[in-house]
């Protein structure tokens, strides 16, 4: 199932749920058919990795795990955490703040 998400990379993001609610983060990726997105500095998870080459360390490293997209909200300069709505410009759909009303 394709999902439309109303939020992008770079987007900056709050969480609204899970360990690490009330933190602030920009998406470094969506990953689309798992309705997830990967957020900067947020759900750190320590993972065990093999040593690839001879110069590479392996070991544990901490990497930021996905986060489901419904524990995001995207953050209005203006207001703060905010719901995503839709502006026809013209020719373009631009989104917009459903507090302020305020371009995103």
């Amino acid at each position: 199932m394709d999902a439309k998400f109303k939020i992008r990379k770079d987007d900056q993001v709050e969480v609204i749920a899970g360990k690490d609610k009330g933190k602030r983060g920009t998406i470094v990726r969506v990953v689309r058919d798992k309705n997830r997105v990967i957020v900067s500095g947020i759900n750190i998870v320590k993972k065990a990795m093999k040593k690839r080459s001879q110069q590479d360390r392996g070991g544990i490293v901490e990497i930021e795990a996905p986060i489901h997209v419904s524990n995001v909200m995207i953050v209005c300069k203006k207001c703060g955490p905010t719901r995503i709505g839709y502006k026809i410009d013209g020719d373009k759909k631009v989104r917009v703040c459903r507090k302020c009303g305020e371009a995103l």
